[in-house]
């Protein structure tokens, strides 16, 4: 994710630029910090030039005070207003000004767990590590615009820090730690991050030519993760080069947080240390980050038009690393995007155009998952060389460029030379999906073979389909893909064979909202429900506090609904589970999730009236406390056995294809 797109609604709002925000060279900073993580303490002093004469606004926190302002040398005060949380100064044409300000910065909290990193507004510093977000305020924005800089950083003994871009200086003397830093391309914002540092660095040739340095800055708890990292981050940058085009910065840096974060800049990513400990990060998340200095850092979305930079690098990075695994690993993350778009409430959902960031599962699930399944479908729609070849295309036409998804379609349409708007249109400007359904199915034999009439059916306000079915003849399946622009229409299908059962879109190709026993509950269900209940059947007061605090953790809205919402988490110890569930005529507890296995289960149940229930039974109350921060990372599984906050076993229910069975009736499910 980039930095930008963990920016809270409201910060968004203050920064939203526009392809006129680079019609004339960006507002140049220069930029000096001096920053006492100890006592938290800021000074900053910035000049700020313009190649001609213009009006500006700055944004700075309303944290800092202001010292001193001289707008073309001229001393002047500063006439501001305060808008939710900044400074708002609004200055005279001027080719030139120095601002010099200071202030104390928010300590920075550990305890907060991601989804409350991600929603963290506040320029911050400790000696375990500081973190100034490009949103911040820490230094003078010009509203409106993107931004060139050189900034020089002057920290502690002990300290080191930097900046998305090329490090120029940097050296340790007289008890400090001072670098430079230059980013001469047009750039969103300047973060700032600082730590207690060990720094690695290797310097590779790439696929185009060029060296690069690559750099680790990890606490000394994690340095020895180093090497891997540096042999990672080389290997994508091969990879991304040959499939994109020449990596565009001097460097990239693996950054460690105090903070459980997972953010990419350009020249950089700043993730958690206990994420970067993952065995499994190197090989996901990382390439993901890397990948951002193409998409979101090297091209930048036209936020006020739709962000699609989440989904574009989520196909060619997460999903695309799947589909190297192979093609049941690809199947199972499609399934996943269906199933988390399956989970969330309709109202939630929102249309392309207009998701700008990331800041809970609903947005997530549209600008990351929605967004991915629509470059699939695209790919699907023109060709794998196509596709590529508009990728190569974009990615020349708008490098250091504010793109938005119309650039994107002509890229394609150039590349294709297919006309892409229908298809664009419908999957970005409206909300929700298609629900395709198989409402019938008639076969008879001909001279030639067989005929098969099917009708489908879709929601109203028909989406144009192409709906893949395959169909199980006698000998053997028949793929086929049928065209649908209408609510109901009936398509016929000349088969070699006898037609036994025609099975919809089993590959999952398809952004669609999927049929119940497709979809098959999971905790997302819950954690995005719009009144969901908690339910706590016992009275015992450490059971009650554990539970109630699993539900603040694990829910994206406090609990509000009566026993009788549609949604309920359920939490106790066993004891209590089973006899709930007995009073409710409910399923017993599946057999594999004895109360014996681990210290607490979980598993989700869609009961006979409709409702979804989410149950937590644990050994005792510390083992369901336990479960407050590991349990919402595990949104995607329709149950779990841990022992403490370890998860031992977790998987999700079977989904079942949606097929209809000649010769019999109601066989659709």
């Amino acid at each position: 994710m980039t930095a930008r797109s963990a920016l809270s609604a409201s910060i968004l709002a203050l920064l939203l630029f526009s392809a006129a925000a680079i019609a004339t060279a960006p507002p140049a900073h220069d930029i000096r910090v001096r920053i006492e993580p100890a006592t938290h303490r800021l000074e900053g002093r910035d000049t700020l030039r313009f190649d001609a004469p213009r009006a500006a606004t700055l944004l700075l926190s309303s944290r800092f005070r202001i010292d001193s302002l001289l707008v073309d040398g001229r001393r002047v005060q500063a006439s501001k207003k305060t808008v939710q949380g900044f400074h708002r100064i609004a200055l005279p044409a001027a080719r030139r000004i120095e601002m010099r300000w200071s202030g104390t910065l928010a300590p920075i909290d550990r305890s907060l767990d991601h989804r409350q990193t991600l929603a963290y507004e506040l320029p911050a510093s400790a000696e375990t590590g500081t973190f100034l977000p490009s949103g911040s305020g820490w230094y003078p924005m010009v509203d409106g615009s993107l931004e060139s800089y050189v900034v020089e950083l002057d920290l502690p003994a002990g300290q080191t820090g930097l900046v998305p871009g090329r490090l120029v200086t940097e050296d340790r003397k007289d008890g400090r730690y001072r670098a430079r830093f230059e980013f001469r391309e047009p750039g969103e914002g300047i973060s700032l991050m600082a730590g207690p540092y060990r720094i690695e660095e290797r310097r590779v040739r790439t696929a185009a030519g060029s060296e690069i340095r690559l750099r680790t800055y990890f606490h000394p708890e994690i340095a020895d993760l180093a090497p891997g990292y540096l042999d990672s981050v080389a290997g994508y940058i091969e990879l991304y080069e040959r499939r994109i085009g020449a990596y565009p910065f001097s460097e990239f840096s693996v950054v460690s947080s105090p903070t459980p974060t997972g953010l990419g800049m350009p020249t950089l990513t700043y993730l958690g240390i206990d994420v970067l400990r993952l065995p499994f990060i190197r090989a996901t998340s990382l390439g993901h980050e890397v990948l951002h200095n193409w998409w979101g850092n090297g091209v930048y979305p036209d936020y006020a038009r739709g962000n699609w930079s989440e989904g574009l690098t989520n196909f060619m990075a997460d999903y695309a690393y799947r589909e190297r695994e192979g093609p049941d690993a690809a199947r199972a993350m499609r399934l996943a995007w269906l199933r988390d778009f399956a989970a969330m409430p309709p109202d939630d959902d929102t249309p392309l155009t207009r998701f700008t960031s990331r800041t809970h599962g609903a947005s997530q699930i549209v600008g990351y998952n929605k967004s991915a399944m629509l470059f699939f479908m695209l790919r699907d729609a023109i060709g794998e060389d196509a596709f590529e070849r508009g990728v190569r295309e974009f990615w020349s036409s708008n490098r250091f460029r504010i793109a938005s998804w119309d650039d994107l379609r002509r890229a394609f349409e150039q590349a294709s030379g297919n006309e892409l708007a229908p298809f664009f249109g419908q999957w970005l400007a409206r909300s929700g999906a298609p629900e395709v359904r198989i409402t019938s199915a008639k076969a008879e034999r001909t001279p030639a073979g067989w005929r098969l009439d099917v009708a489908l059916a879709q929601s109203a306000t028909p989406y144009a389909l192409s709906v893949p079915m395959i169909v199980r003849t006698s000998d053997g399946d028949v793929a086929r893909r049928a065209d649908l622009s209408r609510e109901l229409e009936t398509v016929t299908l000349d088969l070699p064979a006898e037609p036994l059962q025609i099975t919809l879109d089993p590959d999952l190709r398809l952004l669609r909202r999927l049929a119940p026993a497709e979809a098959p509950p999971i905790l997302r269900e819950a954690m995005l429900a719009g009144a969901p209940a908690l339910v706590i059947p016992t009275a015992e007061p450490a059971v009650v506090a554990a539970a109630r605090a699993l539900a603040a953790s694990l829910l994206e809205r406090a609990p509000a609904g009566r026993e009788s919402a549609s949604t309920q988490l359920v939490a106790g110890l066993h004891s209590d589970i089973d006899a709930w569930l007995a009073r409710e005529g409910l399923p017993p507890r599946p057999a594999t999730l004895a109360p014996g296995r681990g210290s607490a289960q979980v598993w989700t149940v869609r009961a006979g009236d409709g409702r979804i229930l989410v149950l937590v039974s644990a050994r005792d109350a510390p083992s369901l406390a336990a479960l407050a921060r590991p349990l919402p990372h595990y949104g995607r599984e329709s149950y779990l056995v841990f022992e403490g906050a370890r998860a031992l076993e977790r998987g999700t229910w079977p989904s079942q294809p949606q097929a209809w069975t000649l010769g019999k009736e109601h066989t659709v499910r």
